[in-house]
């Protein structure tokens, strides 16, 4: 295989922190990398520096070939390629762009440079399901050497076949799809806990001993007054050989004890333990009533004549394709419409609704110039120390609490962002893109966090797997209006496979009855070649064929 990347002694640190130290890297053509690890390790900074756009501490990158990087960030040029633009329907740069179809642009942007090495740093953000679709084609029929940053597992599953997992500024190099990693992953903790387990054991195990030992030898009485100088000097002889023999045991102790192969203590991953609850539960049946006469973004109608509603208690992700209009429709709820939008109509929070709102745009809710401690305890209704728990449970360290937050990563930002949601009195969530730039750690917490909590949600996310584990019900823009799905991601699937295996049946039926009265025709009346045994060989099956097709059960809904 040819060589495409080469990388050694690579250094990346950011004052007195060192954010990773690595050895050495190679990449061989038509290799799928995805590269993981938790927010702030320094995935897309390792990008930034193998891709040339930055530069290392210290080491040496090589790359064999062109070099093409989908960022998260910026406006890519307008010249790439008319037939990625098309795939992906790249609009226009300008200021009114959602946050899919500039992902979109960048896309099409680095497939047209037609390059040996694409680096893709989160390229499924904000994709809807087609613009999705399109982009897990387009990267399994490239070519060339492939490394894929995403918080999405299934692309990660569907495409990559090894996993970099950057972690305490190492890279860990496992062989295999993800799902290998994950039960490597897995196994592997649960190896270092054991052996880091049984280390602690015999450690305390061997101090223990040590101690004894000491009283013993400290026990050793002198020699009666009364004794005579014979059994005096016979006493002292047998406790000087005790406490020799003591003291050589411990000293052989205390060598076992220095000679013992250290074990740190595995790093946990993160996790949110806590379950947020709902202090004053809304009372009644609906959380949330809207009514949409017209809703648009400059000239376009987004939707007319149309709404939703969001029972009490409710977990509902809001769908649609890219530039639909959902952000815009949450801008306009939280009473803030974005510049050149407009909402006619009627909306109703249940009075006793107290919202809280996660908003794409974190500096809207974060103030950059305070700690991370400073931004979530701004509107806690908990004590300082259940802030910091909670911050520990997101993957802040000590440390970490007070860190800037114009210094965080994007994930950092989204984190804290989410911390403040959980440290207020709230039981209504509206969440827009709330898996946008975490680590998969945070994620899967975060899924588990939604699945439990007690109050009402509405969200937006084109993830997936994301959806179908969280979302009890489904509103979709359809063209102008919001069509309401009773049901999960899941259950709309299965509904959309029944459907489409109901058409194909349909289409299948069709083509045996036309085939059969083909049939009947040309027995009634042979062409030249023909041989009516033959047609009627045929007839015979395909009547067969048919009949156990009518007969065999439709399953629910058909």
């Amino acid at each position: 295989m040819k060589l495409i990347l080469e990388a050694k002694d690579l250094r990346k640190a950011y004052g007195d922190r060192e954010l990773f130290h690595i050895d050495t890297l190679t990449v061989y053509d038509g290799e799928r990398i995805g590269i993981v690890g938790q927010n702030g390790a320094g995935k897309s900074t390792l990008i930034h520096i193998l891709s040339g756009e930055e530069k290392p501490d210290g080491g040496t990158v090589r790359r064999f070939g062109e070099t093409a990087v989908i960022s998260q960030q910026g406006i890519p040029e307008e010249n790439s390629d008319g037939i990625y633009r098309s795939l992906f329907h790249a609009q226009n740069n300008r200021e009114s762009l959602s946050g899919g179809e500039q992902t979109r642009n960048r896309i099409a942007a680095a497939l047209s440079s037609h390059p040996k090495l694409l680096m893709a740093d989160e390229p499924s953000t904000d994709l809807d399901e087609q613009g999705l679709a399109m982009l897990a084609k387009q990267l399994e029929a490239f070519r060339g050497a492939l490394f894929l940053i995403s918080h999405d597992r299934a692309l990660l599953r569907r495409l990559c076949t090894r996993i970099w997992c950057l972690e305490n500024g190492k890279i860990t190099d496992f062989p295999g799809g993800y799902d290998a990693y994950v039960a490597q992953r897995d196994r592997q903790r649960n190896r270092e806990q054991f052996e880091y387990d049984q280390y602690r054991a015999e450690q305390k195990r061997l101090k223990e001993s040590a101690q004894r030992m000491a009283e013993r030898a400290a026990s050793v009485k002198k020699a009666p007054s009364r004794m005579g100088n014979s059994e005096a000097r016979l006493h002292r002889r047998e406790a000087t050989d005790a406490i020799l023999q003591i003291s050589h045991a411990k000293r052989t102790l205390q060598n076992r004890m220095e000679q013992m192969e250290a074990k740190e203590k595995p790093v946990p991953l993160p996790e949110i333990r806590m379950k947020l609850g709902v202090s004053s539960p809304i009372g009644a049946r609906q959380a949330l009533e809207v009514r949409c006469d017209c809703l648009t973004a400059g000239s376009q109608v987004l939707l007319e004549k149309t709404g939703f509603t969001l029972p009490t208690g409710s977990k509902t992700a809001l769908t649609g394709s890219n530039g639909c209009g959902k952000t815009t429709l949450l801008s306009a709820l939280a009473g803030q419409p974005a510049d050149g939008t407009s909402f006619d109509g009627q909306i109703r929070f249940n009075p006793q609704a107290r919202v809280g709102w996660f908003d794409q745009h974190h500096e809207r809710t974060l103030k950059p110039d305070r700690t991370v401690l400073e931004n979530v305890l701004e509107d806690s209704v908990h004590p300082r120390s259940f802030a910091r728990t909670v911050l520990s449970c997101m993957g802040f360290d000590r440390e970490d609490a007070f860190k800037q937050v114009a210094v965080l990563s994007g994930g950092e930002k989204a984190k804290v962002a989410l911390s403040r949601l959980l440290l207020m009195d709230l039981n209504l969530l509206i969440l827009d893109e709330p898996t946008n730039h975490l680590d998969l750690y945070t994620m899967e917490a975060l899924e588990e966090l939604l699945c439990g909590y007690g109050g009402t949600i509405l969200f937006v996310s084109h993830d997936e797997t994301f959806v179908r584990k969280v979302s009890g019900r489904l509103v979709r823009f359809e063209g102008r209006k919001l069509v309401t799905w009773e049901g999960g991601a899941a259950e709309r699937q299965e509904r959309k496979d029944r459907d489409a295996e109901k058409e194909d049946r349909k289409l299948e039926l069709m083509r045996l009855e036309m085939r059969m009265a083909d049939l009947t025709a040309r027995m009634a009346k042979p062409k030249k070649g023909d041989h009516p045994e033959q047609l009627n060989e045929e007839y015979m099956k395909l009547a067969e064929a048919l009949r156990q097709m009518k007969q065999e059960p439709t399953g629910s809904g058909k």
